[in-house]
């Protein structure tokens, strides 16, 4: 029996590892045509069951959306005909291509590895089959973005990979696993500006965070906590027990902590009338509603009985963060906030002035996530198992 378990758990680890994940992309315009040329390596072109040869230097294939179910191809200025799934594959490993939307208009973007076009009930429906290490890097860039430490690099890889272990086939019924859009995570391009990237990745593989029981964390992060991460269930109604909330001393002197924002007092008023009817005739009610002071965070405005929470007024007025103190001044409201984003676990500037400070990628993820296990995830099942 632990034979049989040990050689299941290797052909698991082997294809979980190597396996392409499927990732849509453009997810957040309806593609009504796009190209695709070379970047490096060549591409076979399969349509249906049709091989069309390769694309080879200073060669691009062009799909359009037709109607649901089909798509036309053209190869340079040849049409191909109408097919219901392109697929183009690479000759080589690891090699790339050139993306560019021409319906809507939009910038190119470059990817590794192999694509499958096929056409949903508005457009087309682009899929990049990854290496999970290939897409792991792809976010680290486009979420962290160049020139930092290797070992935040580490850290947020570890947090990705993390992610998209535990999430696979959130979008199964379109077809993919994950998509290219921030509620998954940022998948903007293959790593193009920083080699560090593919050496975080690979100086990581495999590893993810867990909690004790052999679940995968929901390991979430943003980009400044303000200098006090926050508990989950102020901003989801969701507690999470390895989440708790900290003072954070690392990210407080950093581009992002502090901002301010003037809003008309009519504007601000009007918003928590309407909508929460907030009883602004009470003379008490009314001497304070522009006035709110939050030294640590909280999940309502003024006092929970209002029921006004704290993060309908960030969406509602495009706030960066809800962690904001205000004063009237004039006939605006000032508001003084601290950190950019829901605040719920790793504080990338924060991440990002400890790895400068010489900490290592696992005790930045264990000074954020204090209460889960940093374990190679393929490992750490075999023992489990056995």
């Amino acid at each position: 029996m632990k034979r049989f378990l040990f050689i299941s758990l290797l052909l698991s680890s082997a294809f979980v590892s190597a396996q392409q994940l499927r990732i849509g992309l453009f997810r957040d315009n309806n593609l009504q045509r796009i190209s695709l040329s070379y970047n490096d390596g060549s591409y076979s072109v399969i349509a249906d069951t049709i091989d069309f040869g390769s694309i080879l230097p200073n060669e691009f294939i062009e799909v359009s959306y037709v109607k649901k179910g089909s798509v036309s191809l053209r190869k340079g200025t040849e049409d191909l005909g109408v097919f219901s799934k392109v697929n183009v594959i690479q000759n080589q490993p690891n090699t790339s291509l050139v993306l560019v939307p021409k319906s809507p208009n939009l910038k190119q973007r470059k990817y590794k590895d192999d694509f499958e076009l096929t056409a949903g009930s508005k457009g087309i429906t682009l899929i990049n089959l990854v290496d999970v290490d290939n897409y792991v890097a792809g976010v680290v860039e486009s979420e962290g973005g160049p020139g930092r430490q290797l070992e935040y690099y580490k850290v947020q890889a570890l947090i990705s990979r993390t992610y998209a272990l535990k999430y696979l086939g959130k979008h199964k019924k379109e077809g993919f696993d994950l998509c290219d859009r921030v509620h998954c995570q940022a998948y903007y391009n293959m790593v193009r500006y920083t080699p560090e990237i593919d050496s975080a990745v690979m100086e990581t593989h495999d590893m993810v965070m867990q909690t004790y029981d052999g679940k995968l964390i929901d390991a979430y992060f943003h980009a400044n906590c303000g200098g006090q991460t926050c508990e989950p269930h102020l901003i989801w109604n969701e507690e999470i027990d390895y989440l708790t909330t900290f003072k954070d001393t690392f990210c407080i002197y950093t581009k992002q902590a502090t901002w301010e924002k003037r809003i008309s007092q009519k504007e601000w008023v009007d918003f928590l009338v309407l909508k929460y009817s907030y009883p602004i005739y009470d003379s008490l009610c009314a001497s304070m509603v522009c006035r709110f002071d939050q030294p640590e965070r909280a999940a309502f405005y003024l006092h929970p009985m209002f029921g006004i929470p704290l993060r309908d007024i960030r969406d509602h007025f495009d706030l960066k963060s809800t962690f904001f103190s205000c004063y009237p001044e004039g006939e605006e409201v000032v508001l003084k906030g601290r950190g950019f984003g829901h605040g719920v676990g790793l504080c990338q500037e924060g991440a990002m002035k400890m790895a400068k400070l010489g900490y290592t990628y696992d005790q930045i993820a264990r000074y954020y996530f204090p209460k889960v296990l940093l374990v190679n995830y393929f490992d750490e099942r075999y023992f489990r198992l056995n």
